[in-house]
């Protein structure tokens, strides 16, 4: 049994000393300006497509569910209501963080991976460079600005997806329903907590990508299995938090 929880608990072990070391470097020099520059383009203007797409079709997917259960009640005008809260609060947040742990984390761990199998990161060390402020501390830093920022833009067009759906097909004016959508929301329970949920995100996504990556051996057969644990680990633990966080705001 012991020998059973070994691995697991060494894991565990080393992912937080990996954690502390990439957030203190924060505050250490040097911080690779440019590292951290291209890490943004490619996590943040790399994935703006796809969040894009989500969040449209989320929203208007979810204008067309809520309207046809708020007919019922004759309540179809509350349904932008309906869709900014569950953007906001869950949606945007989640599904954001979801494509872009499937596009980046796997992404990083087979970068660091194909790295790690190569020895270029044992070259790294013998030239006198920490690969952890290096490697790691810029994939963090740049996840955690952009990922943020991914969410709002996929909150807003999801919106925008509602209120088409609403326009096109509900019968509802354009004033209507974004008078019922802004309305709705309140800056601590929901502005706060759906701008809270992708920084705790950015942090998961990057950190568990940068760990596997590390982790590597094995030769490219390694490099694939870090990468499907990343992706897999990474969406895991996003609903967990995605749970907690929600509880401390509900």
């Amino acid at each position: 049994m012991l020998d059973l929880l070994k691995e697991p608990v060494l894991a565990v072990q080393e992912f937080f000393l990996l954690a502390g070391g990439a957030l203190r470097n924060i505050f250490r020099k040097p911080h690779y300006g440019d590292d951290i520059a291209l890490q943004m383009d490619a996590i943040g203007v790399g994935s703006l497509p796809i969040v894009v797409a989500i969040g449209f079709f989320s929203g208007a997917v979810m204008a067309l569910q809520m309207a046809a259960a708020l007919a019922q009640y004759g309540q179809v005008g509350r349904t932008g209501m309906i869709v900014s809260l569950t953007l906001v609060r869950e949606l945007g947040p989640v599904l954001t963080a979801v494509m872009v742990a499937g596009r980046n984390a796997s992404g990083i761990a087979s970068e660091l991976g194909s790295m790690k199998v190569t020895e270029q990161i044992d070259a790294m060390r013998a030239l006198g460079t920490d690969p952890v402020q290096k490697l790691v501390t810029p994939r963090l830093l740049a996840t955690g600005f952009m990922l943020p920022l991914l969410t709002i833009i996929a909150d807003f067009v999801g919106m925008v997806g509602g209120w088409l759906i609403g326009v096109m097909y509900l019968n509802l004016t354009t004033r209507q329903y974004w008078s019922s959508a802004w309305r709705a929301l309140e800056w601590w329970k929901d502005v706060t907590q759906g701008l809270a949920k992708p920084v705790v995100f950015a942090v998961v996504v990057a950190l568990i990508g940068c760990f596997y990556g590390l982790r590597t051996t094995g030769g490219t057969q390694g490099v694939g299995r870090a990468t499907t644990q990343a992706m897999v680990a990474a969406t895991i633990l996003i609903f967990v938090l995605d749970l907690m966080i929600t509880k401390i705001f509900v």
